[in-house]
Formats: C-alpha cells, sequence, structure tokens
C-alpha cells in the first residue's frame, strides 16, 4: 500500500463516512431524496422535453429494436457469403423489401379484413356472451345469488357493450389521429433505415468512440457497463421477439385447426402481446374468449385447450430454449416493473420498462461494486490486514 491510500485510509473521511455503513447508508438516502427533491423542483423542464421525446422515441426504439434483430442476420451474410458488410447490409435490406412487397399483396389484406370484420361484431359478440350467462344464472342452482350476479352481468356487460360500440364507432376518428401522429413523424421514420444502416455498419467502432469522450480512468468500468448493457438488450429483443414469432405462429396453427374464427389475427396479436413478459398471453386470451363463448361451449372448451397447450409448450421448451436466463430478473420483479412503469408511463413504460431496468441494474451492480472494493466494508481480510 503506497503512502497516498495509506493515508486516505487512515483519514476521518474514511472512518466514519466510506468505512461505516450507517453513515454510508444514510448518505445515500439523504442524496436520493435531495435528488428526487430536485427533480420534482424542475418537472417543467421535463414537461418540454416529453413532447420532444414523444417525436423521437418512435423512431429510436424501432431502430434500435431492428439493429438488435438484424446484426446476427448481417454477420452470418457477411461471414458465409463473399461481400463486405455495406453489401451484406444492403443484401438483407432487398429482402426486406422484397418480404414487405409480398406481404402488402397477399397476407396483409387478409389481415386487415379480419381486424375490421372482429372490430365491427364486437358488440355483437359481448351481447351474445351477455344472453349465454343471463341463461347460466337462470338455472335454479343458482336462485340464492341470482339477484346479485344478475346485477353484476348488467353492469359489467352495459359498460362492455359501451366501450365496444364506441371503440367501432371512434374507430375512423382514431385512424385519421393515428395517420396525422404518423404524418409528424414521417421524416424520423423515413430516416429510421438510414440509422439503422449506420448502427448495423458502424456499431464495432460506436463504443470505443463513447468512450475516448470519457477520463482515462473511467474508461474501464464504462467499458464494462456498455457490454453488459448490449448483452442484455441484444438477448432480451431477440428472445422476446423469437419468442413472439413463435408463440404467434403457434396460436395461428391450433387457432386455425379448431376453425375458431379470425385464427390468423388472434395468432398475430398473440404474437405482439406476447411481448410483454407474462402478461401478453393472458391479455391474448380475452378475444379468443369473447369468440369461443359466442360459437358455443365446445368451442370454448377447445379455446381453453389451445391455451393449455400453447402455454405449456412455450414454458417449457420455448422460452427456456430462447430466452435461458438472459435477464437474471425474476418473474415477480418482471411482474412489479411492468405494472409501476406501465402505470407512470403508460405503453411506452411496458415496452421499455424491463430494457431500461436491466440497464439500470448493470450500472449500479458496478457502481456497489467498486465500493465494496473501495470502501472494504464488504471484505473481511482488508479489514484485519489494516487493523494490523
Amino acid at each position: 500500500m503506497d503512502k497516498k491510500n495509506e493515508k486516505f485510509y487512515e483519514s476521518w473521511f474514511y472512518k466514519w463516512v466510506v468505512d461505516n455503513r450507517f453513515v454510508s447508508s444514510l448518505v445515500i438516502l439523504i442524496l436520493t431524496f435531495l435528488a428526487l427533491y430536485l427533480l420534482t423542483r424542475i418537472s417543467f423542464i421535463f414537461t418540454a422535453l416529453a413532447g420532444f421525446l414523444t417525436v423521437i422515441m418512435l423512431p429510436i426504439v424501432i431502430s434500435v429494436l431492428l439493429y438488435y434483430l438484424l446484426k446476427p442476420i448481417v454477420n452470418f451474410v457477411e461471414k458465409h457469403l463473399p461481400i463486405n458488410r455495406v453489401m451484406a447490409i444492403s443484401l438483407v435490406y432487398l429482402v426486406i423489401v422484397g418480404l414487405l412487397i409480398w406481404g402488402g399483396a397477399s397476407f396483409f389484406p387478409m389481415l386487415q379484413e379480419q381486424i375490421m370484420s372482429f372490430i365491427n361484431n364486437l358488440p355483437h359478440y359481448i351481447k351474445s356472451v351477455e344472453r349465454q350467462v343471463n341463461q347460466v344464472i337462470a338455472d335454479n342452482r343458482f336462485e340464492a345469488i341470482r339477484p346479485q350476479l344478475e346485477d353484476w352481468v348488467n353492469n359489467y356487460s352495459s359498460k362492455a357493450i359501451g366501450y365496444a360500440e364506441n371503440f367501432s364507432k371512434n374507430i375512423v376518428s382514431w385512424a385519421g389521429d393515428f395517420a396525422s401522429a404518423v404524418t409528424r413523424v414521417a421524416i424520423a421514420i423515413i430516416m429510421m433505415p438510414f440509422i439503422v444502416f449506420y448502427l448495423l455498419r458502424d456499431s464495432d467502432k460506436l463504443k470505443g468512440s463513447i468512450l475516448k469522450t470519457f477520463p482515462v480512468k473511467w474508461r474501464k468500468p464504462l467499458s464494462r457497463i456498455l457490454s453488459d448493457v448490449n448483452t442484455q438488450w441484444q438477448g432480451y429483443v431477440q428472445g422476446q421477439v423469437t419468442v413472439a414469432i413463435v408463440v404467434g405462429i403457434m396460436f395461428s396453427i391450433l387457432f386455425s385447426l379448431i376453425d375458431l374464427r379470425y385464427a390468423v389475427a388472434l395468432g398475430i396479436l398473440a404474437g405482439v402481446l406476447n411481448l410483454i413478459p407474462y402478461l401478453g398471453s393472458f391479455l391474448a386470451m380475452l378475444p379468443a374468449i369473447i369468440l369461443g363463448l359466442v360459437a358455443g361451449p365446445w368451442m370454448l372448451i377447445k379455446v381453453l385447450i389451445v391455451f393449455a397447450v400453447e402455454q405449456t409448450i412455450e414454458g417449457r421448451f420455448v422460452s427456456p430454449l430462447v430466452l435461458g436466463t438472459k435477464l437474471s430478473i425474476h418473474p415477480i420483479m418482471i411482474l412489479f416493473i411492468l405494472l409501476a412503469s406501465g402505470s407512470v408511463f403508460g405503453v411506452w413504460g411496458v415496452l421499455l420498462g424491463i430494457p431500461v431496468y436491466s440497464a439500470l441494474k448493470v450500472v449500479v451492480k458496478e457502481i456497489f461494486d467498486w465500493y465494496r472494493d473501495f470502501s472494504g466494508l464488504y471484505n473481511e481480510e482488508s479489514e484485519q490486514e489494516r487493523a494490523k
């Protein structure tokens, strides 16, 4: 140990602050509350910032998503074909454009027809479910609690019918609002392929460029943080999208086998919702169960069997093989993050809550590791050596 470090370890600051768990925890707590207080005092800044982020958030998120999805494909093409990286990226872009043209000509019209038909018939489906529930309540076995059940059914069915009718009536105006929103960010979305292109081409240089802006002594820990965050995000995006595609295909096939209406649309909806961990598949159950009730009890049983089969395959085989333990986050914590971030930030919170949490977890772990080594509070051998 050199004289400089020895002098620091003998100072009052180290003994009473750094090397004292109670004081260290108290300082961290005070600084946390102070930061929260300052954030509340300058909240007007975030209001203006939120408007700016609303415009740029969509192209940035989609660009990063596409980057993580296309990077392994570009690497594979570059490795197995005698072409450079720019040509590999261009070839992948051409394939994507071809798939979009094919989908727009043959697949998207059918999907649009199924979605619009389901939306237009949704009030009818809910009324049909209400009639079937009332028939069940009319059974003599429910005589004692029939008034309570009827009030409950009438209350919730009227609300559901109202929501469905408003949804069906306002779909055109909502489409117009969506179109105007798309127009506002059209330039950013047009720039998105160029952003993805430069990310794919220069991603290996990006880390070094970022590190050069920081002092030399910070570069090693920052390099670890950037590498770990990149690994976490890459595993999460690629894993979730792969599982979502598999789930969408499974539901489409299984719903088609039992002759459920809108099988393809429901399968795609289930795949998209599956991007929300743990909650997505259960949200996808709602429209399928409504259609099952409308078609009759036997169809409802088949729909429930389909969900049981899909959940078994996804939980036992697909998710463990694809995702594994990439994020090392407990399922209870994932649900808590989704509920908290969704209630505060809405849809963006649900979609980005897990990636943001995983990045913060990496940063906090790096800070804690530094503090653990620096303070010596968690190293008994170091304490014994200094005591000697």
